[in-house]
């Protein structure tokens, strides 16, 4: 199983930290380790300073795949739910203006926070009219639609196939809208999909 984030796919997201809109899929891979399961807390790690949420669908694929058409790429997904992929905002700040690899600031244990409940893929499903929320402390940070993709999940599906094997298992996080920012000791976390909360996390010391 791989966890497979995909960044920048939200132009206001992009402009909001500086980045250039992207013109191709931005991917990059989390271990299986960085997986946070329901009912555990997320634990922020003093070395890594600040850490930032960033709320996300999340789509699991069910089998193996390579080199998948962008028609086909919808009937690999079994389910869907909410994620947060966490970073370490400093250090990957730090990280990008020497040019080095993200990983310490996105991989790190726990950093893959995956929602209470999992809803089933369907034909009827479209992934592409989702209204999604994040609250922090009862207040909303942030929201989006995921129809404002700048590449919806098929088209993500299909480009990361072209350079690696899909596995049944495999989850996407499909990219944050605006609002990212800070959490801290004390947090209660709850993401919602079309109003209907899926995610629910509380933030400890680590």
């Amino acid at each position: 199983m791989k966890i497979i984030c995909i960044g920048r796919n939200y132009g206001d997201h992009a402009r909001e930290l500086g980045n250039a809109v992207p013109e191709e899929p931005v991917f990059f891979l989390k271990p299986t380790t960085a997986c946070l399961y329901p009912g555990q807390p997320i634990r922020l790690p003093e070395l890594l300073g600040e850490i930032h949420h960033e709320i996300e669908l999340v789509v699991m694929i069910d089998s193996y795949a390579k080199d998948v058409p962008a028609s086909m790429a919808l009937g690999l997904i079994a389910s869907f739910s909410l994620g947060l992929d966490l970073t370490a905002r400093t250090l990957q700040n730090e990280l990008k203006a020497k040019g080095l690899p993200w990983e310490k600031a996105k991989a790190f244990d726990g950093s893959a926070v995956l929602g209470e409940v999992e809803l089933p893929m369907t034909a009827s499903t479209d992934l592409q009219s989702f209204t999604l929320e994040l609250k922090r402390n009862g207040t909303t940070v942030q929201k989006g639609s995921t129809r404002d993709m700048l590449f919806p999940v098929a088209e993500l599906i299909a480009h990361v196939s072209r350079y690696i094997t899909l596995e049944p298992g495999d989850l996407f996080f499909t990219g944050t809208p605006a609002g990212v920012g800070p959490i801290a000791e004390g947090d209660l976390l709850e993401g919602f999909l079309n109003g209907k909360r899926l995610l629910n996390v509380a933030v400890a010391k680590g």
